[in-house]
């Protein structure tokens, strides 16, 4: 039974693209909240309300209908209009909203009573057009001038703010409107006859303009429910999952409308690249590490994510230095804004390069997408990038030249931590202490040996052979050293890194179980490195906790010291299976999958508590989770594609779909449709351990049983 377990503020919220909208469950939209209508990092609108002469209506319902629309159902309080008494619940106002290229609005007033009535309808909008940094932090800061002018003749109001060179305008308009608009006291005005039965409609539309100074379209009116029209935007193309696991299903389905959600398009760089944001609503945006993941995620059902995130990041590559944005020859970025904050370098976010593994993740989707594509092209493209990225890697990457990786931030507005667990108490030492700068986290040393492994193999089959052969001994050393430098022996695991005195960081962690993932693990360490990431104190039921519950600084509601986050549990239980821990790797899926069950629309949001599961309990929300989230939705297509064995390998000799499933008793079998590789797709029903193929038209060749892996 699906539990409705609520992450976050009772809010809706709608997107699409870089625009989205967050409000209370009654429409309005509080100034000092984190609410308000956001487009590229700026608030437009940051207070909405409408009022029937001088009252708030009463909500009776509201709920999302899509990712980019709501409905929202109310009726009227007992109202005065010039005749007298306008009786409670005697007329119905429904307002329509959806998110665009910019807000769409639909009133529709009802009159049910039996005179006719006359109302004013004002509708109070407020932009103060702050950054979505300042707005997050709850800090807001009018740094430039705002001014609005009401133009009668288009029945629009225009609002401007300009901060030196920094300048957005929000255009409101009113259209088809059954009485004329008019604009007093801050808000738009309607005065309304209307008859019993009588239906009175207006639209309004918010209309935000960037730095292209366009106005940008928005949906027409009653399109509440229907399809998106298609304004040139690549759709996501559905892989169809079946199975008689409902759980299974429901999470599926609910993935991939989440990432169709999240397909975001940049149009100043190009049309028809897109990579998915990372998550909603603070973070609709590119990500480097993100972007990378959720493309490993799912590279077998959207390779479009891969091949966007790959261009747009090979584009902001760095070729030069600069410390205030953490900026080094070759480095790939951590994220891009828009904002005035952004734009005016008052934050070091055009772009922000403090991340450390989305260099080497850059490497390794270089590599997933050729394999899945089959297409040498894709090799040839990005060679340059790759390079350059390997040169970072040797270079600032190991910043004091020790064979492994480390960072440290160089800007005063920097992020002290930069692998994917980047909250600035994240990396403890046993005793609590924060672990001092620089850090090598055992993570980052794995990523970089199965991005030298697969750069080998793809100088081998651009013929540079030579080149793929020192990078291969590279990795051979860096394999050898780090399992002697980075194990614990008397924890059966990997400490968590380095310090900035190379003193081993004795904590343990999820960290270790990547390394698995990445195939740096000795096949004789690996069944213990699983058994102590399954152990209670880092199992909590409903997943792998990021730290031990043993440990001095864990707590179960912080973002990255004893929380759960389905990508970490995802990547861990891809290296269980790699090391043949079949059961282990469906333990883990399991209670993932059993968590969707409980929160709300089967969604796994971006993290959540790390409590212990005991009869009776349900999975706790972490407070400011994104939902949806990118590497979240995918995590269930990993699950998937960890249980049915599904891999894909290209070289000189062919191109190949490697199936190997190990379903465990709650799976028994489950049909795929739509799986694409090459040019084609193909579909595949997994029963226990057997296969059959349904269609194939990728051009791969399917073989049963498990694929082989890089070679040291």
């Amino acid at each position: 039974m699906t539990l409705p377990i609520q992450v976050g503020p009772s809010t809706i919220t709608m997107n699409r693209d870089d625009r989205f909208v967050v409000c209370q469950p009654d429409g309005r939209i509080e100034r000092l909240a984190e609410e308000g209508f956001f487009a590229r990092d700026t608030r437009f609108v940051s207070g909405y309300e409408v009022f029937l002469n001088g009252q708030r209506p009463a909500l009776l319902n509201a709920s999302p209908v899509k990712f980019y629309s709501s409905r929202f159902e109310y009726t009227n309080p007992e109202l005065l209009d010039r005749d007298g008494v306008v009786p409670r619940h005697s007329l119905g106002l429904r307002i329509d909203r959806t998110v665009s290229g910019g807000v769409h609005e639909d009133y529709d007033i009802v009159n049910y009573g039996r005179r006719p009535v006359r109302l004013t309808i004002e509708i109070e909008i407020e932009s103060d057009f702050a950054d979505i940094f300042d707005v997050k932090a709850g800090r807001l800061v009018r740094r430039g001038e705002i001014n609005a002018r009401w133009f009668r003749s288009t029945r629009e109001l225009r609002t401007t703010y300009v901060h030196r060179e920094f300048v957005r305008e929000l255009v409101i308009r009113a259209d088809r409107s059954d009485s004329t608009p008019q604009f007093a006291n801050g808000r738009f005005v309607f005065i309304a006859e209307v008859a019993p039965k009588g239906v009175w409609h207006t639209c309004l539309r918010w209309l935000p303009l960037t730095s292209s100074k366009r106005r940008p379209s928005t949906l027409p009116c009653n399109a509440l429910a229907g399809p998106l029209p298609d304004e040139g935007q690549p759709q996501l193309r559905r892989v169809r999952l079946e199975t008689p696991n409902h759980t299974v299903r429901r999470a599926w389905d609910q993935a991939q409308l989440d990432m169709a959600s999240l397909q975001l398009e940049d149009p100043t760089f190009a049309k028809g690249v897109f990579i998915p944001a990372a998550g909603v609503p603070w973070f609709v945006t590119l990500f480097g590490r993100d972007s990378l993941v959720v493309s490993m995620q799912g590279i077998s059902g959207y390779p479009e994510f891969a091949a966007g995130a790959l261009r747009r990041l090979s584009e902001l590559q760095a070729t030069e230095d600069d410390p205030q944005r953490d900026m080094e020859p070759g480095k790939i970025p951590h994220e891009i804004r828009h904002g005035e904050l952004a734009q005016l370098r008052i934050l070091p976010f055009q772009p922000y390069y403090g991340t450390h593994d989305a260099t080497s993740l850059f490497l390794i989707v270089i590599s997933y997408l050729y394999q899945w594509l089959g297409d040498v092209a894709v090799l040839e493209r990005y060679l340059p990038n790759a390079e350059a990225a390997l040169r970072w890697i040797d270079t600032s990457g190991d910043r004091d030249g020790d064979g492994f990786q480390e960072y440290k931030t160089r800007s005063s507005h920097g992020y002290y931590n930069q692998g994917w667990k980047d909250a600035g108490d994240a990396i403890p030492h046993a005793d609590g202490s924060l672990a001092p700068l620089p850090l090598a986290l055992c993570e980052l040393q794995g990523y970089v040996y199965d991005a030298k492994l697969r750069m080998a193999d793809i100088y081998e089959i651009l013929g540079r052979t030579r080149k793929g052969a020192r990078l291969r001994a590279e990795a051979r050393e860096l394999y050898d050293r780090f399992n002697d430098a980075f194990w614990w022996e008397a924890e059966g695991t990997y400490y968590l890194g380095l310090d900035g005195d190379k003193k081993p960081i004795e904590t343990v962690a999820s960290n270790a179980g990547h390394c698995l993932a990445n195939g740096i693990v000795p096949p004789d360490r690996a069944a213990r490195v699983v058994q102590r990431l399954t152990a209670p104190d880092m199992w909590s039921g409903w997943g792998i906790r990021t730290l031990s519950s043993d440990h001095v600084a864990y707590n179960p509601f912080s973002y990255q010291t004893g929380s759960v986050w389905p990508h970490d549990n995802a990547m861990i239980a891809g290296g269980f299976r790699r090391y043949g821990h079949d059961a282990e790797a469906a333990q883990v899926a399991l209670a993932m999958f059993e968590a969707t069950e409980r929160f709300q629309a089967n969604r796994l949001p971006e993290l959540f508590a790390g409590l212990s599961r005991d009869p009776g309990s349900f999975p706790v929300q972490y407070l400011g989770a994104s939902v949806p989230q990118a590497w979240a939705a995918g995590s269930i297509f990993r699950f998937v594609a960890i249980l049915c064995g599904i891999h894909a390998t290209s070289d000189l000799n062919g191109s190949r779909l490697y199936v190997d499933p190990a379903l465990p008793e709650w799976l028994p079998e489950l049909t795929i449709r739509n799986l694409r590789a090459g040019n084609g797709a193909a579909g595949l029903r997994f029963h226990d351990s057997e296969v059959e193929i349904l269609s194939n038209t990728t051009g791969f060749e399917v073989v049963h049983g498990p694929a082989p892996r890089p070679t040291r």
